[in-house]
């Protein structure tokens, strides 16, 4: 019953905090947001103290609950784990704990957090890792299926479903994300929880805390008949039925051994500290030397040999199932956009990102340092953005970090859907007044790139498009006497919203652009 009751609450988190990254109508996240804000580091960044007690306290009394429910990669790693052991009968074995890699990881994500360099730090956070997996790998292939969706709905004169563009929107976090989640998923196949007790921050920090923990899964030493059934279904690897003992730092409370020990001699309950006594492995009697308490008889039940599973070759359809999501992934983001002419029928050169002194960053964000040093690069912004208008920045310093393109749309005044869902804290919650009124970044006007000063046509695009007001078109002369008009841009109205750089017509590189701004201040 415990088990089943893991499993249930760990699907439901699991499939709730996917459909979260997936979702891209802004429903989802008015009633599932406190999932992404109950994670362990998202909570830690953002200095939320009741959600980072109410885990601790979880911890110290049910063990390493957090990371066999809540957390969705390890949610994850068990999908790939049930996969890979389903037809082994040995599934799993005993492990000594890499206590040097596990410390050596954790020392190495506090150094490079506080540098801050956490661009690489946050490579191996679990929740990051995950999210980046969903936005990248998991949402294109849901806008596909729903696209699909769509075709029929709108041929059957129904409006259920509307078709959503795929693209690549990095292709550095794609690649991160790929092989992410190949990585983990080969370790959890081969075996189980292997990068949660090797590489994860997270899982380090509750593994220390859940050594105190109140109730741990213990062994009635009078009951076990070494039968090894506890020991092959632990995925964590951690029980050791030659010493009784099972080791708390690791144990994920999966409950798998409790459910697959035929005697009962396995409970999840609180047991006193016992001193360990001089009894050594060897004193232990082995079932064959055991005696029944009726008839003196041997018992039935000889020990298995302790020996690590055979080296099982990955079938093809296993290696089908591991390969499928990633396959379907890219080809379905390789879908690119087949508008390649205007109305007119003019041929269109493609649209390039101007190259920025500063990056730009939400309405919320405070500053770039505030957004730099909180943000968790789980993409949970970039999946919410209805506009396209954020995405991961290919910045070493700030790799996976969102920050703000206009070349498909520009940042709507009205719209704080990513202040809505940040579970960092890296983007403050904002309203929409003070939203319209917060500068983020500041027009810059290009008068070589500008269609009326060279000539070769009249514009005006950006100052009928300022929401703001902040633009206006001024009258010139050429020598020859002929009138043109270029845009002046007030910076003290100015919000940095994109709308100007957006409809700019001029490509590959527009007239205007938006450099951000260092510190956001109100205008």
């Amino acid at each position: 019953m415990l088990k089943k009751i893991r499993i249930v609450l760990a699907a439901l988190f699991f499939i709730c905090l996917t459909l979260l990254f997936l979702d891209f109508t802004g429903t989802l996240h008015h009633w599932l947001g406190w999932m992404a804000k109950i994670q362990f580091l998202p909570a830690l960044m953002a200095l939320n103290g009741v959600v980072l007690l109410i885990l601790v306290a979880l911890t110290l009394l049910f063990g390493r609950i957090y990371c066999s429910v809540i957390c969705p990669l390890g949610v994850m790693q068990d999908i790939f784990a049930w996969f890979g052991t389903r037809k082994k009968k040995n599934k799993y074995c005993h492990k000594r704990p890499q206590n040097s890699i596990r410390y050596a990881a954790l020392g190495i994500f506090i150094i490079f957090m506080a540098i801050p360099v956490t661009s690489v730090a946050l490579l191996i956070a679990p929740y990051s890792a995950y999210g980046r997996i969903a936005q990248n790998l998991f949402a294109p292939v849901y806008a596909f299926g729903n696209n699909i969706l769509a075709y029929f709905a709108e041929r059957a004169d129904s409006y259920a479903f509307y078709a959503t563009e795929i693209w690549i929107k990095s292709v550095s976090s794609f690649i991160i994300a790929l092989l992410t989640f190949g990585l983990v998923g080969f370790l959890a196949w081969r075996g189980g929880r292997t990068w949660c007790n090797t590489v994860c921050p997270v899982g380090t920090i509750l593994g220390f805390l859940s050594r105190f923990a109140w109730f741990k899964p213990t062994i009635d030493t009078s009951k076990c008949t070494q039968c090894r059934a506890c020991e092959k279904r632990c995925k964590s690897a951690c029980i050791d039925i030659d010493t009784h003992t099972i080791d708390a730092s690791r144990c994920v409370v999966c409950m798998n051994c409790i459910e697959n020990c035929k005697k009962g001699a396995i409970a999840w309950k609180h047991m006193p500290h016992v001193k360990p006594s001089n009894q050594t492995a060897s004193d232990v009697p082995s079932p064959k030397e055991a005696s029944t308490s009726d008839g003196g008889t041997t018992a039935s039940e000889t020990p298995a040999e302790k020996t690590a599973p055979d080296a099982e070759k990955i079938s093809a359809p296993r290696r089908g199932l591991l390969l499928a999501l990633p396959t379907l992934a890219m080809a379905s983001v390789a879908q690119a956009d087949d508008k390649t002419t205007d109305g007119g029928m003019a041929p269109l050169v493609p649209r390039e990102t101007p190259r920025r002194e500063t990056p730009v960053k939400p309405a919320g964000a405070l500053s770039l340092r505030n957004f730099s040093t909180r943000c968790t690069a789980c993409q949970l912004c970039v999946a919410e953005c209805p506009n396209d208008v954020l995405r991961p920045s290919a910045s070493l310093k700030t790799l996976m970090q969102p920050e703000m393109h206009f070349e498909r749309g520009f940042c709507r005044p009205e719209c704080t859907r990513c202040s809505e869902i940040c579970p960092a804290g890296a983007i403050q919650p904002i309203s929409r007044n003070d939203k319209a009124a917060t500068q983020v970044g500041i027009a810059i006007w290009t008068l070589d790139l500008c269609l009326p000063a060279t000539g070769k046509d009249k514009c005006g695009n950006c100052a009928r498009h300022c929401p703001n007001g902040a633009i206006t078109m001024v009258e010139h002369t050429r020598e020859d006497g002929t009138k043109f008009e270029t845009p002046a841009i007030d910076t003290t109205r100015c919000l940095g919203c994109g709308a100007c750089e957006f409809v700019c017509p001029v490509r590959p590189i527009s007239a205007i652009h938006v450099e951000g701004v260092e510190v956001h201040r109100e205008v």
